[in-house]
Protein backbone atom coordinates (compact mmCIF):
# COMPACT_ATOMS: atom_id res chain seq x y z
CA UNK A 1 0.00 0.00 0.00
CA UNK A 2 1.25 3.45 -0.85
CA UNK A 3 1.92 6.10 1.79
CA UNK A 4 0.16 4.38 4.71
CA UNK A 5 0.11 1.36 6.99
CA UNK A 6 -3.28 2.24 8.47
CA UNK A 7 -5.80 -0.60 8.29
CA UNK A 8 -8.90 1.39 9.19
CA UNK A 9 -10.42 4.13 7.05
CA UNK A 10 -13.59 6.12 7.08
CA UNK A 11 -14.19 5.50 3.38
CA UNK A 12 -12.73 3.01 0.91
CA UNK A 13 -13.30 3.55 -2.81
CA UNK A 14 -12.70 0.60 -5.14
CA UNK A 15 -11.70 1.64 -8.66
CA UNK A 16 -9.63 4.64 -9.73
CA UNK A 17 -11.54 5.76 -12.80
CA UNK A 18 -13.32 9.13 -12.93
CA UNK A 19 -16.18 7.95 -10.68
CA UNK A 20 -13.82 6.49 -8.07
CA UNK A 21 -11.45 9.44 -7.96
CA UNK A 22 -14.35 11.90 -7.75
CA UNK A 23 -15.87 9.88 -4.89
CA UNK A 24 -12.59 9.61 -2.98
CA UNK A 25 -11.74 13.27 -3.45
CA UNK A 26 -15.23 14.44 -2.43
CA UNK A 27 -15.18 12.28 0.71
CA UNK A 28 -11.73 13.61 1.64
CA UNK A 29 -12.78 17.21 1.06
CA UNK A 30 -15.63 16.61 3.51
CA UNK A 31 -13.20 15.45 6.19
CA UNK A 32 -13.23 11.65 5.79
CA UNK A 33 -10.02 9.61 5.86
CA UNK A 34 -10.21 7.99 2.45
CA UNK A 35 -8.45 5.13 0.66
CA UNK A 36 -8.63 4.72 -3.12
CA UNK A 37 -7.89 1.17 -4.28
CA UNK A 38 -7.00 0.26 -7.88
CA UNK A 39 -6.27 -3.22 -9.18
CA UNK A 40 -4.06 -2.00 -12.04
CA UNK A 41 -0.53 -0.77 -11.57
CA UNK A 42 -1.03 1.69 -14.44
CA UNK A 43 -4.15 3.79 -13.96
CA UNK A 44 -6.47 4.16 -16.94
CA UNK A 45 -4.81 1.60 -19.23
CA UNK A 46 -7.76 -0.82 -19.04
CA UNK A 47 -10.34 1.90 -19.67
CA UNK A 48 -11.70 3.17 -22.96
CA UNK A 49 -14.08 5.84 -24.16
CA UNK A 50 -14.81 7.03 -27.66
CA UNK A 51 -12.53 9.91 -27.04
CA UNK A 52 -14.22 12.84 -25.31
CA UNK A 53 -15.08 14.03 -21.82
CA UNK A 54 -17.74 16.65 -21.11
CA UNK A 55 -16.07 19.50 -19.28
CA UNK A 56 -18.93 20.95 -17.19
CA UNK A 57 -18.68 18.00 -14.80
CA UNK A 58 -14.88 18.24 -14.69
CA UNK A 59 -15.12 21.94 -13.86
CA UNK A 60 -17.48 21.13 -10.98
CA UNK A 61 -14.95 18.75 -9.42
CA UNK A 62 -11.87 20.85 -10.25
CA UNK A 63 -13.09 24.45 -10.58
CA UNK A 64 -9.61 25.95 -10.26
CA UNK A 65 -7.47 23.36 -12.02
CA UNK A 66 -9.53 21.68 -14.77
CA UNK A 67 -7.49 23.41 -17.49
CA UNK A 68 -4.42 21.54 -16.21
CA UNK A 69 -5.99 18.24 -17.27
CA UNK A 70 -4.22 16.48 -20.19
CA UNK A 71 -6.68 17.58 -22.85
CA UNK A 72 -5.87 16.81 -26.49
CA UNK A 73 -8.38 19.00 -28.34
CA UNK A 74 -11.61 20.84 -27.57
CA UNK A 75 -14.41 19.28 -29.60
CA UNK A 76 -15.95 22.32 -31.24
CA UNK A 77 -17.40 20.75 -34.37
CA UNK A 78 -19.91 17.87 -34.35
CA UNK A 79 -21.14 16.06 -37.46
CA UNK A 80 -23.82 13.37 -37.69
CA UNK A 81 -23.71 11.33 -40.89
CA UNK A 82 -26.37 9.05 -42.41
CA UNK A 83 -24.36 6.64 -44.57
CA UNK A 84 -25.46 4.55 -47.53
CA UNK A 85 -22.98 2.21 -49.20
CA UNK A 86 -21.43 5.07 -51.15
CA UNK A 87 -22.81 8.39 -49.90
CA UNK A 88 -23.43 10.49 -46.80
CA UNK A 89 -26.03 13.00 -45.66
CA UNK A 90 -24.52 15.15 -42.92
CA UNK A 91 -25.75 17.50 -40.24
CA UNK A 92 -23.01 19.62 -38.66
CA UNK A 93 -22.72 22.26 -35.99
CA UNK A 94 -19.63 24.33 -35.33
CA UNK A 95 -18.91 26.34 -32.16
CA UNK A 96 -15.32 27.57 -32.61
CA UNK A 97 -14.96 29.16 -29.18
CA UNK A 98 -16.81 26.55 -27.14
CA UNK A 99 -15.05 24.50 -24.46
CA UNK A 100 -17.83 22.07 -23.61
CA UNK A 101 -16.04 18.79 -24.34
CA UNK A 102 -12.53 17.63 -25.12
CA UNK A 103 -10.76 14.57 -26.47
CA UNK A 104 -8.58 12.74 -23.97
CA UNK A 105 -6.49 9.62 -23.49
CA UNK A 106 -7.86 7.78 -20.48
CA UNK A 107 -4.41 6.61 -19.38
CA UNK A 108 -3.20 10.21 -19.12
CA UNK A 109 -6.48 11.63 -17.87
CA UNK A 110 -7.05 9.05 -15.13
CA UNK A 111 -3.45 9.38 -13.92
CA UNK A 112 -3.93 13.15 -13.65
CA UNK A 113 -7.12 12.61 -11.63
CA UNK A 114 -5.33 10.29 -9.22
CA UNK A 115 -2.43 12.69 -8.78
CA UNK A 116 -4.86 15.51 -7.96
CA UNK A 117 -6.57 13.28 -5.38
CA UNK A 118 -3.24 12.36 -3.78
CA UNK A 119 -2.28 16.03 -3.61
CA UNK A 120 -5.37 16.62 -1.48
CA UNK A 121 -4.61 13.77 0.91
CA UNK A 122 -6.39 10.73 -0.52
CA UNK A 123 -4.45 7.53 0.23
CA UNK A 124 -3.86 5.54 -2.96
CA UNK A 125 -3.21 1.80 -3.27
CA UNK A 126 -2.40 0.72 -6.86
CA UNK A 127 -1.87 -2.92 -7.90
CA UNK A 128 -4.33 -3.94 -5.20
CA UNK A 129 -7.03 -6.45 -6.10
CA UNK A 130 -10.11 -6.47 -3.89
CA UNK A 131 -11.29 -10.07 -3.83
CA UNK A 132 -14.23 -9.75 -1.47
CA UNK A 133 -16.18 -7.32 0.66
CA UNK A 134 -16.23 -7.67 4.43
CA UNK A 135 -19.87 -7.94 5.47
CA UNK A 136 -20.99 -8.11 9.09
CA UNK A 137 -24.61 -8.15 10.21
CA UNK A 138 -25.79 -7.21 6.71
CA UNK A 139 -23.51 -4.18 6.57
CA UNK A 140 -20.46 -3.75 4.34
CA UNK A 141 -17.58 -2.66 6.56
CA UNK A 142 -14.40 -3.14 4.57
CA UNK A 143 -12.58 -5.06 1.85
CA UNK A 144 -10.50 -8.19 1.61
CA UNK A 145 -7.54 -7.79 -0.77
CA UNK A 146 -5.15 -10.49 -1.87
CA UNK A 147 -2.92 -9.65 1.10
CA UNK A 148 -5.01 -8.19 3.90
CA UNK A 149 -8.28 -6.99 5.32
CA UNK A 150 -8.93 -3.25 5.40
CA UNK A 151 -11.86 -1.93 7.38
CA UNK A 152 -13.99 1.09 6.56
CA UNK A 153 -17.22 2.68 7.67
CA UNK A 154 -18.45 3.04 4.07
CA UNK A 155 -17.28 1.37 0.85
CA UNK A 156 -17.95 2.96 -2.54
CA UNK A 157 -17.84 0.63 -5.54
CA UNK A 158 -16.51 2.25 -8.70
CA UNK A 159 -15.07 -0.92 -10.24
CA UNK A 160 -16.78 -0.70 -13.61
CA UNK A 161 -19.39 -2.41 -15.71
CA UNK A 162 -18.44 -5.94 -14.61
CA UNK A 163 -18.43 -5.13 -10.90
CA UNK A 164 -18.20 -8.49 -9.14
CA UNK A 165 -18.31 -6.73 -5.80
CA UNK A 166 -21.67 -5.13 -6.59
CA UNK A 167 -23.01 -8.62 -7.24
CA UNK A 168 -21.62 -9.79 -3.89
CA UNK A 169 -23.74 -7.20 -2.14
CA UNK A 170 -26.89 -8.33 -3.94
CA UNK A 171 -27.40 -4.81 -5.27
CA UNK A 172 -26.85 -5.87 -8.87
CA UNK A 173 -27.52 -8.90 -11.03
CA UNK A 174 -25.72 -9.92 -14.20
CA UNK A 175 -26.57 -7.81 -17.24
CA UNK A 176 -28.36 -9.44 -20.16
CA UNK A 177 -26.60 -9.27 -23.56
CA UNK A 178 -29.30 -6.91 -24.89
CA UNK A 179 -28.35 -4.40 -22.18
CA UNK A 180 -24.67 -4.32 -23.09
CA UNK A 181 -22.79 -2.65 -25.91
CA UNK A 182 -19.35 -3.68 -27.11
CA UNK A 183 -17.40 -0.61 -28.14
CA UNK A 184 -14.39 -1.29 -30.34
CA UNK A 185 -11.94 1.42 -31.34
CA UNK A 186 -8.77 2.00 -33.30
CA UNK A 187 -6.42 4.91 -32.69
CA UNK A 188 -4.81 5.98 -35.96
CA UNK A 189 -1.83 8.33 -36.16
CA UNK A 190 -1.74 11.15 -38.71
CA UNK A 191 0.58 14.09 -38.95
CA UNK A 192 -0.77 17.13 -37.16
CA UNK A 193 -0.82 19.08 -40.42
CA UNK A 194 -2.72 16.34 -42.26
CA UNK A 195 -5.27 16.02 -39.47
CA UNK A 196 -5.94 19.75 -39.31
CA UNK A 197 -6.31 19.96 -43.09
CA UNK A 198 -8.73 17.00 -43.33
CA UNK A 199 -10.93 18.20 -40.50
CA UNK A 200 -10.72 21.89 -41.44
CA UNK A 201 -9.07 22.88 -38.15
CA UNK A 202 -7.14 26.13 -37.87
CA UNK A 203 -3.41 25.41 -37.80
CA UNK A 204 -1.98 25.25 -34.32
CA UNK A 205 -5.30 25.63 -32.51
CA UNK A 206 -6.61 23.30 -29.81
CA UNK A 207 -9.91 22.94 -31.67
CA UNK A 208 -11.07 19.51 -32.74
CA UNK A 209 -13.94 17.61 -34.33
CA UNK A 210 -16.19 14.63 -33.69
CA UNK A 211 -18.25 12.61 -36.14
CA UNK A 212 -20.96 10.01 -35.63
CA UNK A 213 -21.99 7.53 -38.33
CA UNK A 214 -25.29 5.69 -38.75
CA UNK A 215 -25.49 3.04 -41.47
CA UNK A 216 -22.94 2.35 -44.19
CA UNK A 217 -22.03 -1.17 -43.04
CA UNK A 218 -23.17 -2.79 -46.29
CA UNK A 219 -25.49 -5.31 -44.66
CA UNK A 220 -29.10 -5.99 -45.63
CA UNK A 221 -29.94 -7.08 -42.09
CA UNK A 222 -27.69 -4.76 -40.14
CA UNK A 223 -27.28 -4.67 -36.37
CA UNK A 224 -27.88 -1.34 -34.67
CA UNK A 225 -24.47 0.23 -34.44
CA UNK A 226 -23.28 3.78 -34.08
CA UNK A 227 -19.86 4.73 -35.42
CA UNK A 228 -17.75 7.49 -33.91
CA UNK A 229 -14.61 9.45 -34.71
CA UNK A 230 -12.69 11.96 -32.57
CA UNK A 231 -9.62 14.05 -33.28
CA UNK A 232 -6.64 14.11 -30.94
CA UNK A 233 -3.51 16.23 -31.26
CA UNK A 234 -1.93 14.10 -33.98
CA UNK A 235 -4.23 11.11 -34.42
CA UNK A 236 -7.89 10.11 -34.62
CA UNK A 237 -9.97 7.47 -32.90
CA UNK A 238 -12.44 5.54 -35.03
CA UNK A 239 -14.83 3.09 -33.47
CA UNK A 240 -18.18 1.37 -33.42
CA UNK A 241 -20.63 0.49 -30.66
CA UNK A 242 -22.57 -2.77 -31.15
CA UNK A 243 -25.19 -4.48 -29.04
CA UNK A 244 -24.03 -7.86 -27.72
CA UNK A 245 -27.36 -9.54 -28.46
CA UNK A 246 -27.22 -8.30 -32.06
CA UNK A 247 -23.69 -9.62 -32.54
CA UNK A 248 -24.89 -13.09 -31.55
CA UNK A 249 -28.15 -12.83 -33.48
CA UNK A 250 -26.48 -11.83 -36.75
CA UNK A 251 -23.34 -13.96 -36.15
CA UNK A 252 -21.06 -11.02 -36.86
CA UNK A 253 -17.45 -10.26 -36.04
CA UNK A 254 -17.20 -6.69 -34.66
CA UNK A 255 -13.72 -6.26 -36.17
CA UNK A 256 -15.12 -7.03 -39.63
CA UNK A 257 -17.79 -4.36 -39.19
CA UNK A 258 -15.20 -1.80 -38.13
CA UNK A 259 -13.22 -2.64 -41.27
CA UNK A 260 -16.34 -2.00 -43.36
CA UNK A 261 -16.72 1.40 -41.71
CA UNK A 262 -13.03 2.20 -42.33
CA UNK A 263 -13.42 1.32 -46.03
CA UNK A 264 -16.49 3.51 -46.55
CA UNK A 265 -15.78 6.15 -49.24
CA UNK A 266 -16.69 8.95 -46.80
CA UNK A 267 -14.60 7.60 -43.91
CA UNK A 268 -11.59 6.20 -45.77
CA UNK A 269 -10.16 9.55 -46.95
CA UNK A 270 -10.14 10.83 -43.36
CA UNK A 271 -7.74 8.10 -42.20
CA UNK A 272 -5.83 7.42 -45.43
CA UNK A 273 -2.11 6.91 -44.83
CA UNK A 274 -2.56 6.70 -41.07
CA UNK A 275 -0.63 4.35 -38.79
CA UNK A 276 -2.54 2.07 -36.42
CA UNK A 277 -1.36 2.78 -32.87
CA UNK A 278 -3.89 0.92 -30.76
CA UNK A 279 -6.88 -1.40 -30.89
CA UNK A 280 -9.14 -1.59 -27.86
CA UNK A 281 -12.55 -2.88 -26.82
CA UNK A 282 -14.75 -2.20 -23.82
CA UNK A 283 -18.21 -3.17 -22.57
CA UNK A 284 -20.69 -0.38 -21.85
CA UNK A 285 -23.91 -0.76 -19.81
CA UNK A 286 -26.83 0.58 -21.84
CA UNK A 287 -29.80 -0.94 -20.05
CA UNK A 288 -30.79 2.57 -19.01
CA UNK A 289 -33.20 3.62 -16.31
CA UNK A 290 -35.24 0.41 -16.34
CA UNK A 291 -32.18 -1.72 -15.62
CA UNK A 292 -30.55 0.41 -12.94
CA UNK A 293 -29.57 -1.66 -9.89
CA UNK A 294 -30.23 -0.70 -6.30
CA UNK A 295 -27.68 2.00 -5.67
CA UNK A 296 -27.00 1.64 -1.95
CA UNK A 297 -27.49 -0.51 1.10
CA UNK A 298 -25.94 -0.65 4.56
CA UNK A 299 -22.34 0.53 4.26
CA UNK A 300 -22.02 0.56 0.47
CA UNK A 301 -22.76 2.75 -2.58
CA UNK A 302 -22.50 2.19 -6.36
CA UNK A 303 -21.23 4.85 -8.78
CA UNK A 304 -20.39 5.30 -12.47
CA UNK A 305 -20.49 2.25 -14.77
CA UNK A 306 -20.89 -0.05 -11.77
CA UNK A 307 -24.27 1.64 -11.27
CA UNK A 308 -25.13 1.59 -14.98
CA UNK A 309 -24.96 5.37 -15.40
CA UNK A 310 -24.65 5.76 -19.18
CA UNK A 311 -26.75 7.73 -21.67
CA UNK A 312 -26.00 6.05 -24.99
CA UNK A 313 -27.95 8.57 -27.05
CA UNK A 314 -25.65 11.45 -26.10
CA UNK A 315 -22.47 9.43 -25.41
CA UNK A 316 -22.61 10.54 -21.79
CA UNK A 317 -20.79 8.45 -19.24
CA UNK A 318 -17.72 10.22 -17.87
CA UNK A 319 -19.77 13.20 -16.70
CA UNK A 320 -22.23 10.83 -15.00
CA UNK A 321 -19.25 9.11 -13.37
CA UNK A 322 -17.74 12.34 -12.02
CA UNK A 323 -21.01 13.71 -10.62
CA UNK A 324 -22.29 10.42 -9.18
CA UNK A 325 -18.88 10.00 -7.53
CA UNK A 326 -19.17 13.47 -6.02
CA UNK A 327 -22.61 12.69 -4.59
CA UNK A 328 -21.44 9.34 -3.20
CA UNK A 329 -18.33 10.81 -1.57
CA UNK A 330 -20.34 13.59 0.08
CA UNK A 331 -22.94 11.10 1.31
CA UNK A 332 -20.31 8.70 2.71
CA UNK A 333 -18.57 11.54 4.57
CA UNK A 334 -21.89 12.65 6.04
CA UNK A 335 -22.58 9.09 7.24
CA UNK A 336 -19.14 9.01 8.89
CA UNK A 337 -19.80 12.35 10.55
CA UNK A 338 -23.07 11.20 12.18
CA UNK A 339 -21.80 7.61 12.69
CA UNK A 340 -24.76 6.07 10.90
CA UNK A 341 -23.89 3.88 7.90
CA UNK A 342 -27.34 2.39 7.36
CA UNK A 343 -29.16 2.47 4.03
CA UNK A 344 -31.51 5.04 5.57
CA UNK A 345 -28.64 7.52 5.87
CA UNK A 346 -27.06 6.48 2.57
CA UNK A 347 -30.39 7.09 0.83
CA UNK A 348 -29.22 10.71 0.74
CA UNK A 349 -27.16 9.58 -2.26
CA UNK A 350 -30.33 8.50 -4.05
CA UNK A 351 -32.01 11.81 -3.27
CA UNK A 352 -29.07 13.75 -4.69
CA UNK A 353 -29.23 11.68 -7.87
CA UNK A 354 -32.97 12.18 -8.23
CA UNK A 355 -32.57 15.95 -8.09
CA UNK A 356 -29.72 15.89 -10.62
CA UNK A 357 -29.65 15.61 -14.40
CA UNK A 358 -28.43 12.00 -14.12
CA UNK A 359 -31.63 10.23 -13.09
CA UNK A 360 -33.86 12.83 -14.74
CA UNK A 361 -32.20 12.22 -18.11
CA UNK A 362 -32.03 8.45 -17.71
CA UNK A 363 -35.74 8.40 -16.85
CA UNK A 364 -36.63 10.60 -19.83
CA UNK A 365 -34.66 8.37 -22.19
CA UNK A 366 -35.77 5.06 -20.69
CA UNK A 367 -37.70 3.94 -23.80
CA UNK A 368 -35.57 5.53 -26.51
CA UNK A 369 -32.91 2.85 -27.08
CA UNK A 370 -35.51 0.08 -26.92
CA UNK A 371 -37.56 1.79 -29.65
CA UNK A 372 -34.50 2.42 -31.79
CA UNK A 373 -33.45 -1.22 -31.60
CA UNK A 374 -36.93 -2.27 -32.75
CA UNK A 375 -36.45 -0.22 -35.94
CA UNK A 376 -32.87 -1.23 -36.71
CA UNK A 377 -33.28 -1.85 -40.44
CA UNK A 378 -35.11 1.45 -40.87
CA UNK A 379 -32.35 3.39 -39.12
CA UNK A 380 -29.38 1.57 -40.60
CA UNK A 381 -30.57 1.15 -44.17
CA UNK A 382 -33.89 2.58 -45.26
CA UNK A 383 -33.77 6.16 -43.97
CA UNK A 384 -30.14 6.82 -44.97
CA UNK A 385 -31.09 5.68 -48.49
CA UNK A 386 -34.21 7.87 -48.48
CA UNK A 387 -32.26 10.91 -47.25
CA UNK A 388 -29.60 10.33 -49.91
CA UNK A 389 -32.17 10.11 -52.71
CA UNK A 390 -34.02 13.18 -51.41
CA UNK A 391 -30.90 15.34 -51.54
CA UNK A 392 -29.87 13.99 -54.93
CA UNK A 393 -33.13 15.46 -56.22
CA UNK A 394 -32.94 18.59 -54.09
CA UNK A 395 -29.38 19.40 -55.18
CA UNK A 396 -29.70 18.14 -58.76
CA UNK A 397 -30.95 19.50 -62.06
CA UNK A 398 -32.20 16.64 -64.22
CA UNK A 399 -34.38 18.64 -66.63
CA UNK A 400 -37.38 16.91 -65.06
CA UNK A 401 -40.05 18.72 -63.01
CA UNK A 402 -39.02 18.58 -59.34
CA UNK A 403 -42.64 17.88 -58.43
CA UNK A 404 -42.57 14.65 -60.43
CA UNK A 405 -39.25 13.58 -58.94
CA UNK A 406 -40.37 14.18 -55.34
CA UNK A 407 -43.72 12.49 -55.98
CA UNK A 408 -41.87 9.49 -57.38
CA UNK A 409 -39.61 9.37 -54.33
CA UNK A 410 -42.56 9.46 -51.93
CA UNK A 411 -44.41 6.78 -53.91
CA UNK A 412 -41.31 4.58 -53.81
CA UNK A 413 -40.98 5.33 -50.09
CA UNK A 414 -44.54 4.21 -49.40
CA UNK A 415 -44.41 1.31 -51.85
CA UNK A 416 -41.28 0.00 -50.22
CA UNK A 417 -42.85 -0.01 -46.76
CA UNK A 418 -45.95 -1.67 -45.43
CA UNK A 419 -48.42 0.46 -43.48
CA UNK A 420 -47.47 -1.55 -40.41
CA UNK A 421 -43.79 -0.69 -40.84
CA UNK A 422 -44.57 2.98 -41.38
CA UNK A 423 -46.79 3.02 -38.32
CA UNK A 424 -44.10 1.49 -36.10
CA UNK A 425 -41.41 3.81 -37.46
CA UNK A 426 -43.55 6.85 -36.74
CA UNK A 427 -44.52 5.51 -33.32
CA UNK A 428 -40.86 4.84 -32.44
CA UNK A 429 -39.87 8.34 -33.54
CA UNK A 430 -42.67 10.03 -31.60
CA UNK A 431 -42.06 7.95 -28.48
CA UNK A 432 -38.41 9.07 -28.55
CA UNK A 433 -39.38 12.72 -28.89
CA UNK A 434 -42.23 12.80 -26.40
CA UNK A 435 -40.45 10.52 -23.96
CA UNK A 436 -37.63 13.05 -23.71
CA UNK A 437 -40.10 15.93 -23.39
CA UNK A 438 -41.98 14.38 -20.45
Amino acid sequence: MEDTEVQKFDVIVVGAGPAGVSAALSAKRCGAKTLLVERSGHVGTKNMIGGAVFLTALKEIFPDSWEQAPIERYINKHTWSLLTDNSSVDVSCDFPEAKKSASIYRSKFDLWLVEKAKEEGVYFAPSTLVKNLIIKEDCVCGVQTELEKIEASVVILADGVNSLLARQTGLRKDYEPKDMVLSIKETIKLSKETLEERFNIKNGSKNGAARNFLGGLGLKDAPFGLGFMYTYDDCVSLGLGLNLEDLTKYELNPSDLLEKLKEHPVVSPLIQGGELLEYSAHLIPEGGYKKLPKLYKNGVLLVGDAAGFVNGIHFEGTNYALISGKFAGETAAYAVKIKDYSKKTLSLYGKKLEKSFILKDLKSYQNVMENLYLRTNSLMNYYPEFASEFFKIFCGANCVPKRDEFRGLIIDFIRGRSLKELFWDIKAFLSCIFGVLK
